[in-house]
């Protein structure tokens, strides 16, 4: 597979690599449709601080092994990878020598759908979580801030067809999100290809 020379973020504390069109356009058009209609989309309800509301987005997970997801109180059984999902999965594994053995997905509708402050870091996920995160579709703003540092924050656009692997002490030491814009933009799908033991 052809992609651009990545980028290493260079972020303290964190091994983050950007690879902008690991995806050349027209796969990724392809991919993008075909997600749209083959994934077991969902809308889960979420409890924060006492109130339960319904995510601001749409959600599948999927897995190679029976192995559940639990993040906010959320409780994800796994699908089995199947068709494109699969392709995608076998496409990154061969070229980042990792594998994996799930994947969290979602559909950010529109700019209104978001994802908030947060870090991979359940304990499913190991003490060094390898995170490789797929966005087709509309380009959003992708945020990064030090949970320990409030001087330390950068922010990229993930564009259709990137990978973002998020790897070492990320987690521990970042939070990041894609926040709400006012911008009128399309939909997005997002894969984010994890290691749950």
């Amino acid at each position: 597979m052809l992609f651009e020379s990545p980028i290493n973020l260079k972020m303290k504390d964190a091994d983050v690599i950007y690879y902008p069109n690991f995806f050349h356009q027209s796969l990724a058009d392809t991919l993008f449709e075909n997600l749209l209609s083959q994934m077991n989309w969902k809308q889960d309800s979420i409890t924060v601080f006492g109130k339960t509301h319904l995510q601001p987005r749409l959600t599948a997970f999927y897995a190679n092994n029976k192995n559940e997801y639990k993040y906010s109180n959320i409780i994800m059984q796994p699908h089995p990878f199947s068709g494109d999902l699969l392709k995608i999965k076998n496409n990154i594994e061969t070229a980042l020598n990792i594998d994996f053995t799930s994947c969290l997905a979602n559909l950010y509708r529109d700019g209104k759908d978001s994802n908030g402050w947060h870090a991979d870091d359940e304990k499913e996920l190991g003490e060094s979580p390898i995170i490789a995160s797929v966005s087709f579709g509309a380009e959003r703003i992708f945020h990064f801030k030090h949970k320990f540092d409030n001087a330390l924050k950068t922010k990229l656009i993930l564009q259709h067809g990137s990978l973002l692997l998020m790897q070492g002490e990320t987690q521990a030491y970042w939070l990041h999100q894609i926040p709400k814009t006012q911008k009128h933009i399309g939909k997005r799908i997002n894969l984010t290809f994890r290691i749950i033991a």
